[in-house]
């Protein structure tokens, strides 16, 4: 309001004059940006990539007429599907007090931005993005930068190629760094990965299965699992992440204390993790160990047993069955993670590396 106007509204007037003067004040007083409608803009958008799991880079925008409390809600479309970005447990993205705001997704063929009241609660996947309204307040899409298709790094492993996870990850709960170059395979054939600071940050090391194997026997032999620090953790393991459900065709072998430097240093698990009839602990001396297990129908049969191969008579470290949430075969393929669970607090985790001698399917 001018200085003139503040004059002008403290002047005594008649009380007919109040009530027009009034009515002005109202109209031209009242501050622009309650009737503005709220806008998001986009100032950085990643490269367009049919993308996936694989690949992770950042997006970030602004607001303009923003209430407090809102925040956003990012999606990646890929394959037909938008994704929420950049993982279904950190599905908000909060405003900064400069109406900026930043975050990473995983890379796909579009990118959408939306503005959502306190308290709205996103899907995790969609055909269609939500419209505004219903705790959509705004929202921008945008096509991905059209640049260079990425390369990934390919593995040879055991007679199948693997991809090398090269994005960010929040397996475990809490998100996670993966670098390429943490995984290889040595001139035995072995596969090698690991887990470590690199240019002042931790990463750690992941390949997929770049094929869907089934119901089956899947078999791991690892060196040695019993030296890892208490906070890292080898997972061997099926996954489907398009998966709708929640278990998500994952059944796990994890190797690690969680944490606990004197707790048990394995467990057998059928996701959701949550439920206690859904996971078996137990410990596994230092040494080469043979991890296996059965996948039927109903039925998930898990065993460890000593040694580089499954011999009958072999030691048995470990085993149970299943027979209940057991999921069926869908789009899922094998993965072989290393990772760090909860590292920002342990601030003593130190580098760890473990050898997959061999990984064998059996139909």
């Amino acid at each position: 309001m001018s200085l003139f106007s503040k004059t002008f509204c403290t002047r005594r007037l008649p009380a007919s004059g109040l009530l027009l003067i009034a009515g002005l004040l109202l109209g031209g007083c009242r501050p622009q940006n309650q009737s503005t409608k709220p806008r998001v803009q986009l100032t950085q958008i990643p490269s367009a990539n049919p993308g996936g799991p694989a690949q992770l880079d950042y997006i970030a925008g602004t607001v303009t007429g923003a209430k407090p409390g809102q925040q956003i809600v990012l999606y990646a479309r890929s394959g037909g599907v938008w994704w929420i970005q950049p993982y279904v447990a950190h599905s908000l993205t909060r405003i900064q007090a400069d109406s900026t705001w930043k975050n990473e997704t995983h890379l796909g063929t579009e990118y959408a931005a939306l503005l959502v009241e306190p308290g709205y609660h996103p899907i995790s996947k969609t055909v269609t993005l939500p419209a505004e309204g219903d705790g959509v307040a705004a929202e921008i899409v945008a096509n991905g930068q059209a640049v260079a298709a990425i390369v990934p790094k390919l593995l040879h492993f055991s007679g199948y190629e693997w991809t090398a996870l090269a994005a960010g990850s929040d397996r475990g709960g809490e998100s996670n760094i993966y670098d390429p170059a943490n995984a290889w395979v040595d001139e035995k054939g072995y596969l090698h990965l690991k887990m470590g600071m690199h240019e002042g940050k931790w990463t750690c090391a992941e390949v997929n299965l770049n094929r869907s194997l089934g119901y089956g026997t899947y078999r791991f032999v690892v060196q040695d699992s019993a030296h890892l620090e208490p906070s890292a953790v080898l997972g061997l393991f099926t996954l489907d992440l398009g998966g709708s459900s929640e278990n998500r065709s994952e059944i796990d072998v994890e190797l690690s204390r969680w944490g606990n430097p004197g707790g048990k240093n394995a467990q057998y698990v059928i996701q959701p993790f949550y439920v206690p009839e859904n996971v078996s602990r137990f410990t596994v001396p230092a040494g080469p160990l043979t991890h296996s297990f059965q996948w039927e129908p109903g039925v998930a049969a898990f065993k460890s047993v000593v040694g580089s191969a499954a011999k009958p008579g072999a030691s048995v470290v470990g085993s149970h069955t299943f027979t209940a949430g057991v999921p069926s075969p869908a789009a899922e393929k094998v993965h072989i993670d290393l990772f760090d669970f909860h590292h920002s607090r342990n601030q003593e985790q130190r580098p760890s590396e473990v050898v997959i001698e061999k990984f064998e399917y059996l139909p």
